[in-house]
């Protein structure tokens, strides 16, 4: 993956990497527990703001309607887009069960998504941050939809790729839910019907809830202001999928990020697995806000190499981790969302069509 780096160098790099986790998980306190119940309390609070301002825009004069509707939707989606990002995501990791705070624990913190959270904990945080970019093993790679790389073999199905690029980014949060499901084993003979609606129930009932709650109860509670509440929900529930893939797709999937064989699997040691989620990562250089809002995943390179940290602590580590690559001549990719996500839809459109891997890669 990296042969400049002799045995010697690999292991004192994995050394340091671990010696860094090592200091912020002991440095671990009040501020961390103080940081993470502001954002369950922001969720709330956006949350409430945006229904009740959904709920009340329908009784303003006609001028104020639609600049109201549009504050309430920003304001449900900002909701639903830290719960799903900095709540959700980094609590089921299990980074704040050192609390001992019931509502904050990774093992039974369910979030506000089609998918639920013991399917994520399966096919994230095992298969994905385990197997990280390895072809045949990470089903991360592509989500099963796109071909993003040219390891993944073609067929004449991914021409439409763009498109069907498009309708997934905005249904983002219902084929994540999809993806354990195992559908494809279904069409191909391989799985019964019995056992795709085994599969296929919690994840029924769960996406049952989501609809049930966002468009039918909370639109019956607004009244005559029913379609405001309707809409409202179903474009910020929109807006939050299309931050999430375009966040997730950002951290995977930009020129630089390497793909491996499962071969790198035989002996990996743990400095090796360092290694190959630094190379198959990617970072988003910007502000505060943008950190909160992509849940700290703009640090997609410490978070694959630290998922169980709390990922406030990701920026200062960063700083540590670039100084590291640097020392061991590591490549450690970041850039802009905008650079970052321009080289995203490049693969997106080039291994639509036939592609071959580069020679010296395979």
């Amino acid at each position: 993956m990296n042969p400049q780096l002799s045995p010697e160098q690999l292991a004192a790099f994995g050394a340091e990497i671990d010696a860094l986790r090592a200091r912020t998980v002991a440095d671990l306190g009040q501020r961390d527990a103080r940081y993470i119940r502001r954002v369950f309390a922001a969720v709330r609070y956006f949350e409430a703001a945006g229904r009740i301002t959904l709920m009340a825009s329908f009784f303003l004069p006609a001028g104020w309607l639609l600049p109201a509707w549009m504050v309430g939707v920003l304001l449900l989606a900002l909701s639903k887009i830290l719960d799903n990002m900095e709540l959700g995501h980094n609590v089921i990791h299990g980074q704040f069960d050192w609390m001992g705070d019931r509502h904050l624990n990774g093992k039974t913190f369910e979030w506000d998504i089609a998918g639920t959270s013991a399917n994520w904990r399966k096919t994230h945080n095992y298969r994905h941050h385990t197997y990280t970019n390895v072809h045949g093993m990470d089903e991360d790679i592509g989500y099963g939809v796109l071909r993003l790389f040219p390891q993944q073999r073609w067929n004449a199905g991914y021409l439409l790729q763009p498109l069907y690029a498009v309708i997934f980014a905005l249904l983002f949060e219902w084929g994540v839910a999809m993806q354990d499901v195992r559908l494809g084993r279904w069409f191909k003979g391989r799985m019964t019907g019995k056992q795709l609606a085994e599969q296929f129930a919690p994840v029924g009932r769960k996406m049952r809830r989501q609809i049930i709650k966002d468009y039918l109860v909370f639109p019956l509670l607004a009244g005559p202001a029913w379609l405001a509440v309707l809409s409202g929900n179903a474009v910020a529930n929109v807006l939050r999928s299309l931050w999430t893939y375009t966040v997730i797709f950002c951290g995977h999937f930009t020129t630089d990020a390497q793909t491996f064989p499962k071969s790198v699997l035989r002996n990996e040691s743990r400095a090796h697995w360092y290694l190959r989620q630094i190379l198959g990562s990617s970072n988003l250089s910007g502000g505060k806000l943008l950190h909160i809002l992509t849940g700290n995943l703009s640090h997609q390179i410490e978070h694959h190499l630290f998922p169980d940290v709390p990922a406030n602590r990701y920026g200062d580590m960063a700083v540590a981790v670039r100084d590291i690559c640097a020392r061991y001549g590591v490549h450690y990719n970041t850039g802009s969302m905008v650079g970052q996500f321009s080289q995203v839809l490049w693969r997106i459109l080039r291994h639509a069509f036939p592609s071959q891997p580069p020679r010296q890669a395979a």
